[in-house]
């Protein structure tokens, strides 16, 4: 009997480990976190490299369709031209509550401007050596039809290129091509180029705002002069070019405003 007990061999029985109800939370957990990290990673390189492309290939495609439109004297789109009349913003329109498109990368910031006309080829070429920029220029701020496309918008009820009056643009500063990412890099003296099928006008960069108001829609006025901030603007009739954009970057919350005047 003594020998049976002796010959009995312990059995150790290994069980595998369970996580406790903590621990399997914590797990999911940070899976969940590790997830969504990636989703907003992929959002954020769709948002700031592949939107870039799409609309810089668009845009770049729309410049060399122009040109060669150009060269040949016409077959694009007739645009407003010297000896044409075009509507000036009036003292009731500059009154109104409507906002300077937004033009940031998130894309937000509420405008209650009217919506744009159905997009139209663009009409003309914007170059501006300082910064490298060469982009095609149609009509309206649609951020669809035009500004996602990596054009420069031409406010609707504004001049013409050439023209006596404001010929205000804008454009996106960050993702869809941002054509006016750098336009805060502009200093008095830098020249702007507007081509059309018949003409190419010459402007020269005069003065900058560096910040005003989304709604600060007397930046865009036939005689431009901020209703934000009253010392910046003009007080005189003349052929100017407004360009503006969101900033800072990244952001919506505030608006960059360049004038030129023609040459």
């Amino acid at each position: 009997m003594r020998a049976r007990v002796r010959d009995r061999v312990p059995v150790v029985v290994q069980t595998r480990g369970v996580r406790s109800t903590p621990a399997r939370l914590l797990w999911a957990g940070a899976e969940a976190v590790v997830t969504c990290g990636v989703v907003l990673l992929l959002l954020v390189i769709h948002q700031l490299w592949w939107t870039n492309q799409q609309a810089r290939a668009e845009a770049g495609e729309q410049v060399r369709v122009l040109e060669r439109e150009f060269e040949r004297g016409g077959g694009g789109e007739a645009e407003v031209g010297e000896g044409e009349a075009a509507p000036s913003v009036s003292a009731s329109a500059s009154a109104s509550p409507s906002a300077l498109p937004s033009s940031a990368a998130s894309g937000s910031g509420p405008s209650s401007a009217p919506p744009d006309p159905p997009a139209k080829p663009a009409y003309a070429i914007i170059r501006i050596p300082r910064i490298g920029l060469t982009a095609p220029v149609a009509r309206g701020v649609s951020k669809r039809s035009v500004l996602d496309r990596g054009y420069v918008g031409h406010y609707p009820n504004t001049a013409g290129p050439g023209q006596t009056g404001n010929f205000a643009l804008a454009g996106h500063r960050n993702t869809h091509g941002e054509p006016f990412r750098y336009i805060n890099r502009l200093r008095p003296g830098d020249r702007i180029q507007v081509q059309t099928r018949d003409t190419a006008y010459e402007y020269v960069v005069d003065r900058v705002l560096a910040q005003t108001s989304p709604r600060d829609t007397g930046v865009i006025q036939a005689v431009p002069r901020s209703l934000v901030k009253p010392s910046y603007g003009y007080s005189e009739p003349g052929a100017y070019l407004t360009l503006t954009t969101c900033t800072p970057e990244f952001s919506s919350a505030y608006r960059l405003v360049v004038w030129a005047k023609r040459v």
